[in-house]
């Protein structure tokens, strides 16, 4: 248990290396000439995942909000990276899906993001890696563990 008097700057620092990481993979994203931010890159990776998903699904895996995610799902439909449908079991359920064009953008969007992973854990062990992941899944599920729970 971590005492008020204890200064941990875990926080500040993650604050800071999501910055710095957006930015760079930003440039490698732009370098590579991809048309996609890295926010909307999250909602991509779920969706190359699983394709064709319900909103709400897709809010639950990316972790951002309703409002949000609809302002960045409206721009990625705009520049023609995927279409909203209606579901074939339940018409009032709008499901996300990937379009050709995106689906061809896949490989080269995930040649860039091995390159960012490379440069992310330049010089850690395989092990350093998997302590530091799992310590980071533990900060999640704390985090989350403080929201509240939503029907």
């Amino acid at each position: 248990m971590i005492t008020m008097i204890q200064r941990r700057e875990g926080g500040f620092l993650i604050s800071k290396i999501h910055y710095l990481g957006r930015r760079i993979f930003n440039q490698m994203l732009k370098s590579d000439k991809i048309d996609v931010n890295p926010g909307q890159g999250r909602i991509l990776y779920v969706l190359w995942h699983n394709d064709e998903i319900p909103i709400n699904e897709l809010a639950k895996q990316t972790a951002l909000g309703k409002s949000t995610l609809t302002t960045m799902l409206d721009r990625l439909e705009t520049e023609g990276h995927l279409i909203r449908v209606p579901s074939r079991d339940d018409r009032r359920v709008i499901l996300i899906k990937l379009t050709e064009k995106n689906k061809a953008l896949h490989e080269k969007y995930r040649r860039v993001s091995q390159k960012m992973t490379a440069q992310f854990y330049r010089d850690f062990t395989a092990k350093e890696i998997d302590t530091f992941e799992a310590f980071l899944v533990r900060i999640l599920k704390n985090l989350s563990d403080h929201l509240p729970k939503s029907n």
